[in-house]
């Protein structure tokens, strides 16, 4: 297996908040918001997690704990990024909490927040779905093509959950940053230097992403309930809920060994989340991925990981050459044009200003099919 590591795996990862993009390098983590005046803050701060890094050497444990921080985390951070965009109001009553703190009031208040999260997605995403399950019993007598049944309503909800959120606008806004995020960490994991021309090349797609976790979750879960056969129905409820820990572990290994490892077997489990990410992810513009790169750059020394892991060292004559390039660049892009008409796609490496200056290379591009691999 060791044979197999990707050579590119960098460790990092993160995810979108509101107008901007949140990433954690160890227990270091930094939050790039696009204010409101069009100016980047980038916020950089310490977060330990629920067990301080105790569970991290423990399989399947740890991967309940990481969930939980991954909630906490996130709440906390886009609360940082609504609050730019608070009313004046809102403003005056969240005058004392602007900043992100580590502080232990707000870290129960995060896990609260954490918890009545994850009960409500359990009631939406495990209960309701076993719930709806039930009148297919009637027609079906196998228990294990039930499990199958309930697993395939599980997934439509899901499924009906996002395509339904992706038609508003903030969260088209959102995913674009989420693909921002994913294409930073694709650009670096490929061995690129990280600039706005490279990071728009990269996809948008990436194995360790939390829409493929969720899906490897429903997968699992499926196997799992196959063999958790109750009649009653309370019970079988009961036992879901109870075992979605258990799930939620195993699952987090799978979505581990893809992050780090190549095989078949594992291609397979990512690919329901890879296409999932179509509607997860968007296009980002410029500015997008300059928020990214900054909330990066804010925790991750991605020149000696490139030394160390690419064997190349990165000069500022390389730099610069490469923002020379961005500058005479048009990057046309075929995905999302139309669906995401409130950004110029167009010139996602481009100011307005630029567009009307010498000649432009024409450029059109999908992703590369090695990053699917990301």
């Amino acid at each position: 297996m060791e044979e197999a590591a990707k050579k590119g795996y960098s460790g990092i990862g993160g995810q979108a908040v509101l107008e901007g993009v949140m990433m954690k390098n160890g227990e270091k983590y930094a939050v790039a918001v696009r204010k409101p005046d069009g100016n980047l803050t980038v916020e950089v701060e310490h977060y330990s997690g629920l067990t301080k890094g105790k569970t991290d050497r423990i399989p399947f444990v740890r991967g309940v704990v990481n969930f939980l921080d991954s909630v906490i985390l996130g709440m906390r951070t886009m609360n940082y990024a609504v609050s730019f965009y608070d009313s004046e109001a809102e403003k005056e009553a969240r005058r004392d909490s602007k900043r992100v703190h580590n502080d232990t009031k707000k870290s129960a208040g995060g896990v609260i927040v954490g918890i009545l999260s994850v009960i409500l997605a359990v009631g939406i995403f495990v209960i309701l779905p076993t719930y709806i399950a039930t009148y297919f019993e009637k027609f079906v007598r196998n228990d294990s093509l039930n499990a199958i049944i309930e697993g395939v309503i599980r997934i439509l909800i899901l499924l009906l959950y996002l395509i339904l959120i992706s038609s508003l606008k903030d969260i088209r806004r959102i995913f674009a940053y989420h693909g921002a995020e994913h294409k930073c960490i694709n650009c670096l994991e490929r061995g690129r230097i990280l600039s706005v021309r490279n990071v728009a090349r990269s996809s948008r797609y990436h194995k360790r992403c939390g829409t493929s976790f969720i899906f490897i979750v429903a997968m699992v879960s499926v196997i799992l309930f196959i063999f958790l056969r109750f009649d009653a129905l309370w019970l079988r409820m009961v036992v879901r809920v109870a075992i979605m820990p258990v799930i939620a572990g195993i699952s987090y290994e799978i979505l581990r060994l893809a992050g780090r490892y190549d095989s078949i077997f594992l291609s397979i489990i990512s690919a329901p989340g890879l296409w999932v990410q179509r509607i997860t992810t968007r296009e980002p513009d410029k500015h997008m991925i300059q928020a990214a790169i900054a909330s990066v750059e804010a925790v991750f020394d991605w020149k000696a990981y490139l030394k160390e892991a690419y064997d190349y060292e990165v000069t500022d004559a390389m730099i610069r050459e490469d923002e020379e390039e961005e500058d005479h660049i048009k990057i046309n892009y075929k995905e999302d044009r139309e669906e995401f008409s409130s950004i110029n796609l167009d010139a996602a490496v481009l100011d307005d200003d630029d567009l009307e200056e010498g000649p432009e290379l024409e450029m059109e591009f999908e992703p590369d099919e090695d990053d699917w691999e990301d």
